[in-house]
């Protein structure tokens, strides 16, 4: 398993700034990971050199987007809890209409239609 995006791509290309430079390239391999989730290892099957261009630049985009994301909201993603009300005050994870859990991986709705866009997100085995 590789990293789909690198530290340079990720500062340079993409211009992240949220996570720490410490910590980029541990999230963004959790990041390429979940993405393998996603794709249902359509990416590790083929060869990431073997996507087209326009599969590989929607990757790359989404897994910094999902590295930036995962990193904002660690705590809340590696919480058991899929909710909590506190006086009179309640959040439910996992079915807001803008975070979805797919496979197992939060990821925001539209970071998957993103990802969907390269065809690989498809639960059909001939996809």
């Amino acid at each position: 398993m590789s990293n789909y995006v690198d530290i340079t791509y990720y500062q340079n290309t993409y211009k992240g700034t949220i996570i720490p430079e410490d910590k980029i390239e541990e999230k963004l391999k959790e990041a390429s990971m979940h993405i393998d989730t996603l794709t249902y290892n359509r990416i590790v099957g083929r060869g990431f050199e073997n996507l087209t261009k326009f599969q590989q630049d929607i990757i790359k985009e989404v897994v910094c987007k999902l590295a930036d994301f995962e990193y904002e909201n660690e705590d809340l993603i590696k919480s058991a809890l899929s909710s909590y009300a506190i006086n009179g005050v309640s959040m439910n994870f996992g079915t807001s209409w803008n975070i979805q859990v797919q496979n197992g991986v939060a990821i925001p709705k539209d970071y998957y239609c993103l990802l969907s866009q390269t065809g690989l997100t498809c639960r059909n085995m001939r996809c």
